[in-house]
């Protein structure tokens, strides 16, 4: 199930005669979500899968109507797991707005997930041809913009200031995570602190 507090990642179910269709639903749905980081939605069919998992096609239609039904329940999964993971971050430690900006930034700053770096880019790039897509990610867009621009608010900006800021914050998380990949540690703790200072400002 997606468990990451960042961008969400993906783990097997263990085989077993045993599994509710429910379970057996969702050991699809992790496949899906681990195709999608390595290759992209269209790298997300039936017989892949199928053949990754040791299974028939036939296992499948038995859960799913159709490869629309299951990228409909990857969305779903990838959507509650993101939402979760916003709920979790509201209640990070922190009694002051900087505080709170502070652990939201470690918990994208201190590893890189390299998964859910992938999923989050793969549903991103779907959605740029796919209105459902594109729905889910304009939802969790706001949930965490929803999260972050009232901290800075707190902090005196106005809704539009704050509003902006938000989106700098995240754009930074995201951004990071890319363009420092492959910077030396220490040089990366250096840039990280650095950006830290301008986006949570000591007022």
């Amino acid at each position: 199930m997606l468990g990451d507090s960042q961008y969400g990642t993906v783990s097997f179910f263990g085989r077993s005669a045993f599994m509710s269709d429910e379970d057996k639903a969702q050991k699809w749905v992790t496949a899906g979500l681990a195709e999608l980081s390595r290759s992209g939605i269209d790298g997300v069919r039936v017989e892949v899968l199928a053949q990754q998992m040791g299974v028939t096609k036939g296992g499948f239609y038995r859960q799913f109507k159709d490869r629309d039904a299951l990228l409909k329940s990857l969305l779903d999964r990838w959507i509650d797991g993101r939402l979760e993971a916003i709920k979790e971050q509201m209640e990070l430690k922190g009694e002051t707005p900087q505080e709170r900006l502070r652990s939201v930034l470690g918990l994208f700053t201190r590893r890189v997930n390299t998964e859910g770096i992938a999923i989050e880019l793969a549903i991103r790039q779907w959605a740029r041809s796919n209105k459902s897509a594109a729905r889910a990610v304009e939802q969790v867009d706001a949930a965490r913009l929803k999260l972050v621009s009232p901290l800075y608010r707190s902090l005196g900006f106005s809704p539009v200031d704050a509003d902006a800021r938000a989106l700098l914050f995240y754009s930074f998380l995201f951004g990071q995570s890319l363009l420092l990949f492959s910077t030396p540690p220490a040089r990366r703790k250096t840039l990280l602190l650095a950006c830290a200072a301008v986006l949570i400002p000591n007022v």
